[in-house]
């Protein structure tokens, strides 16, 4: 973290907050500070300008000249939540909301460091303690940290954080996408009491050499100091000495796990320590290659029977609780799913940590959606950013094979620089996955520049829906020759939810089932095609959808919005994927 400072670029509101601070959670206790804070909605922006952090907590009745803030006047709310959901007048507010809440101080030991690790904040998050700026972050959806040691003060202490969901062009995601803006501070919120040097990351995993015996254990540090780290797995009986030169380190060690996998999804807990401070994790290992056009797991070929999800509830917006997630992977199950493909930003952490457990592999991507800003550096950086942060977040999760770069953007010399260097990045800092994207077809054809930056080509159709020529999808299969795996990681058609009429051309469940069949007859004709996971598990909100049918809802969820009421689509991929299950592995 090296770092008192949190920087990665200093500015008058603090540094901003980077991948390079994210400390690992894994095995530690932090501090809980989910629950009561004080709200208050800025739609204005005065809280900058008049630099609300900076104001006492007398009352109004104690002031000496008048305000526009004090912490008392807010509204109490329950963090983790996005204030979308909270009020009706809050519904659709885009802008700053200043959260505060107090906590008190008692230092443990003298050479104590505290960060303050936030699980997600929609958008741009500013972090004060005791009126000090510590930090800004940007990115609506990865988890970030920012050390708060030498603003805390024993006793009380109050820690405000100004989160910001306006949409504009230069961001990720850019001003316009498909789902719904929700604000706020949405993930757990934790203070975490670390050594003085202290473990920042650790990981272990199969060397990618496609031997599968050997494990590479590498480790990082708070800061550029010399020794060694010591990885240890009990059930395999092995302690590995990590040298460690300027904070860094990594070693090898020859051995034989029981590899993961979706029928068996083997995890082993793992220690790594150094000096004064310990991590754990449950670990599972398994490769993930593409040969040619198949895709191998563990060196065998393997079909991703699959399904797309939002992070959107009806109840909860852009929170997750464990039982939504939970309820999310036992629909999973019933439609005979293998994988998940998680659009389009990070979703709750714990979604990997239960893929890991019940053995779903994912995708996982960042929300570099349609037109973004692809000649901006600092729109670079942010996706860059948001994807180390991914990244550093679930690079232990076996159940996580696919990063993906970006979702239906537009062909352009700019784009597929923008694109293939972090398709660069991402193969350089995780080398054991392999680098997506979804694309769109060009005249009914696999001709995205951007494939050759790619391990595995995504590709979003809808044929017999936006496309009416259902047929070619038949011919655009026959007449493309990738020379690598294709992934169908959309396909499918709107349906609401009790229309049942089966001469409907749009909208009826009769319909959307109809697709299903007709798509994955055409289908299983292309051995480059090694899998799927058609659009989508629930119907969500998008507020650019407001025809008398959809009001405000994306409808191609195979599910309902209330996440009960299915449709006859589900049935229709579950017995598909239970067939392709018993004759594909």
């Amino acid at each position: 973290m090296s770092p008192r400072s949190n920087s990665c670029e200093n500015g008058p509101e603090g540094a901003l907050i980077g991948a390079d601070t994210l400390v690992m959670l894994a095995g530690r206790r932090p501090e809980h500070l989910d629950g009561p804070w004080s709200l208050t909605l800025d739609l204005f922006g005065e809280g900058l300008n008049q630099n609300w952090a900076a104001l006492d907590e007398k009352r109004p009745i104690e002031w000496e000249l008048p305000r526009d803030y004090d912490i008392a006047g807010g509204e109490i709310v329950h963090v983790p939540s996005c204030w979308n959901v909270l009020r009706p007048e809050w519904r659709f507010f885009e802008g700053t909301g200043w959260y505060t809440r107090s906590f008190e101080w008692q230092q443990r030991r003298t050479d104590e460091r505290v960060v303050l690790y936030v699980g997600a904040a929609a958008y741009e998050a500013r972090v004060y303690l005791n009126g000090y700026p510590l930090g800004r972050h940007r990115g609506a959806s990865t988890p970030f940290c920012v050390e708060l040691t030498d603003a805390l003060e024993t006793g009380a202490n109050r820690l405000q954080i100004a989160v910001n969901n306006q949409r504009l062009a230069n961001r990720i995601p850019p001003e316009r996408f498909d789902w719904f803006n929700y604000g706020g501070l949405y993930r757990e919120v934790h203070l975490v009491r670390l050594p003085a040097l202290f473990i920042l990351d650790a990981t272990v995993s199969l060397v990618p050499d496609g031997g599968r015996f050997t494990l590479l254990a590498e480790v990082t540090l708070s800061d550029p100091t010399d020794g060694t780290a010591h990885v240890s797995i009990p059930e395999l009986d092995i302690e590995i000495p990590v040298p460690v030169s300027a904070g860094r380190g990594a070693a090898v060690v020859a051995v034989t796990p029981a590899l993961w996998s979706p029928a068996s999804p083997k995890l082993y807990r793992v220690v790594t320590r150094f000096g004064n401070d310990l991590v754990e994790d449950q670990i599972g290992f398994r490769e993930i290659r593409a040969d040619g056009p198949q895709l191998l797991l563990n060196g065998a070929p393997i079909y991703l029977r699959g399904i797309c999800a939002h992070e959107d509830d009806v109840a909860l917006g852009k929170s997750s609780t464990r039982e939504d997630v939970e309820r999310r992977f036992g629909h999973a199950r019933a439609l005979n799913c293998n994988f998940l493909r998680l659009t389009h930003y990070p979703h709750h952490e714990n979604v990997a940590k239960t893929a890991d457990e019940r053995g779903l592999l994912l995708w996982e991507e960042i929300p570099v959606y349609w037109n973004v800003d692809f000649a901006s550096d600092e729109t670079y950086r942010d996706a860059e950013n948001q994807m180390q942060e991914l990244i550093r977040r679930d690079r232990n999760r076996a159940s996580v094979i696919l990063w993906s770069i970006g979702n239906e953007t537009p062909d352009t010399v700019e784009r597929t620089h923008f694109l293939s260097r972090l398709a660069d990045m991402a193969r350089h800092m995780d080398p054991t996955r392999l680098v997506t994207a979804a694309c769109t077809l060009q005249g009914g054809m696999i001709k995205d520049s951007v494939t050759s930056s790619l391990d595995v080509i995504g590709i979003n159709q809808y044929f017999g829906w936006y496309d009416p020529d259902l047929p070619g999808l038949a011919r655009f299969l026959e007449h493309s020759f990738p020379g690598k795996p294709v992934l169908i990681s959309e396909v499918g058609a709107d349906a609401l939810a009790g229309l049942r009429d089966p001469s409907a051309p749009l909208f009826s469940e009769e319909r959307q089932a109809q697709i299903y069949r007709q798509q994955f007859e055409m289908l299983a004709r292309a051995s480059y095609v090694c899998g799927v996971s058609p659009w989508l598990l629930y119907d969500f909100r998008s507020e650019r959808r407001q025809s008398s049918v959809q009001r405000g809802f994306n409808r191609k969820g195979l599910i309902a919005e209330d996440k009960n009421r299915t449709k006859l689509a589900f049935g229709e991929l579950a017995r598909i994927y239970q067939q392709i299950g018993e004759s594909r592995p």
